[in-house]
């Protein structure tokens, strides 16, 4: 009963190999959508009826955690007591250097900055 031992291998790179091809076809696919979002398509229509605390969960919460309490952006707790409604709005709109990005709430900017304006 000798065995080849490579047979092993070769089904090992047959399935990676078909594996490969599967993932490339599927991104490909995929990146169709992600451009579409990103130009804004489907996701910014989604957000534009949204009430802010919706939004806040389909934007802030990975940065700003679920409750606020900041994750990798800085907690929001007190933003209304340290900025006003207009800087809050700019921040949204321009982002800051070095920290958050600007836009990820577009046509939002001023909903949101008023309900984070009243968070003390």
């Amino acid at each position: 009963m000798n065995r080849n031992p490579i047979i092993p291998f070769v089904l090992i790179m047959v399935f990676g190999i078909g594996l490969m091809f599967f993932l490339s076809f599927k991104g490909l696919g995929d990146a169709e959508q992600i451009a579409k979002e990103s130009e804004g398509g489907e996701a910014t229509e989604e957000v534009a009826d949204a009430s802010p605390e919706e939004i806040y969960q389909q934007s802030c919460v990975a940065c700003h955690g679920d409750q606020m309490q900041g994750v990798s952006g800085p907690a929001l707790t007190d933003v209304g007591g340290k900025y006003s409604a207009e800087e809050i709005q700019d921040i949204l709109a321009n982002g800051t250097p070095g920290g958050m990005p600007g836009g990820l709430v577009p046509g939002n900017e001023e909903k949101m900055a008023q309900w984070l304006a009243e968070m003390k």
